[in-house]
């Protein structure tokens, strides 16, 4: 299967702003949990930024999940 790298990013983002929610924490919250600035946050579930590993694994961390959760999402 192909995908475009900007589909699999934009499908990211789009997961963990779902994680974000169903833990019902706010950009600013989950930003002050992984020592980011909030508006990089939004860039990351809006796709305008391909972000690190690093901060995947700060995302994860204080979503209370692994890692690879991050990436359980149906490509669309």
């Amino acid at each position: 299967m192909d995908i475009s790298e900007e589909t699999f990013i934009a499908n990211l983002g789009t997961h963990i702003r779902q994680l974000r929610e169903k833990k019902g924490l706010s950009q600013q919250a989950l930003a002050d949990d992984c020592d980011i600035k909030k508006n990089q946050i939004g860039r990351i579930e809006r796709a305008e930024i391909n972000t690190t590993v690093k901060t995947l694994v700060k995302i994860a961390n204080a979503l209370d999940i692994e890692p690879k959760e991050l990436f359980n999402f149906p490509l669309k």
